[in-house]
């Protein structure tokens, strides 16, 4: 990516909707377009339980605060971890008001369950990476917290997703200058997007398909 000022930052949580879609981060991102539907107000609902920026909560060795402002000057990335935690340790950071060292883990809140692919994890370690610059010491692990299951995955913040969530940052930027429309590619997930009527994959589909049968015909 060219030069960016911290002005021109991209949204951080734009990062899983591009891995899942390129033309789903687009749609929102470039063309402006959102369209609730029963699976985003889910998701939405969950993420009001965890977005209170004046929520702060201390159990035992754990201390809890909600709606971090978070941002990475090498990703170029800036947004909101749903709940960073803080574990008292031998290693960590020194907090106002607090004693000793606290380890900061971040703690991304989604509806659904357990995804095989990694959009969720690229979210995390683009957090984790994030809470990194700001303290200036390794975060190696995160959770994600699923609404469906009610359980977290702990995941590990390795060299190889860290590699994965810059790559991706920079695909972001490199669709974002470019300032245009990725094509459309349908798959069986396209049915429960909120923005599959302005998307109309199928449509493009077909459209790419008579295309191809009129240049054997001419």
């Amino acid at each position: 990516m060219g030069h960016v000022t911290q002005e021109e930052y991209l949204m951080l949580s734009g990062i899983q909707h591009f891995a899942f879609c390129p033309r789903q981060w687009a749609l929102i991102h470039l063309e402006n377009v959102w369209q609730d539907n029963v699976l985003t107000y889910s998701g939405q609902k969950l993420h009001q339980k965890a977005d209170d920026p004046s929520y702060q909560e201390t159990r035992q060795h754990i201390y809890v605060s909600r709606a971090v402002p978070v941002r990475s000057d090498r990703l170029k990335l800036y947004g909101t971890a749903d709940v960073v935690e803080y574990h008292r340790g031998e290693k960590g950071v020194v907090l106002k008001g607090k004693t000793g060292l606290w380890q900061p883990l971040p703690v991304e809140y989604k509806h659904g369950q357990k995804k095989i692919n990694d959009w969720d994890r690229l979210q995390l370690c683009a957090q984790g990476m994030c809470l990194e610059e700001t303290f200036n010491i390794p975060v190696a692990e995160g959770h994600l917290f699923y609404g469906k299951t009610r359980r977290r995955e702990m995941v590990t913040l390795s060299s190889l997703l860290r590699q994965k969530t810059i790559e991706t940052a920079n695909a972001m930027y490199d669709c974002f200058e470019k300032g245009r429309l990725p094509a459309p590619e349908y798959k069986k997930a396209c049915d429960n997007c909120s923005l599959y009527q302005h998307c109309m994959p199928k449509l493009a589909k077909r459209q790419s398909v008579a295309k191809y049968l009129q240049t054997l015909m001419d």
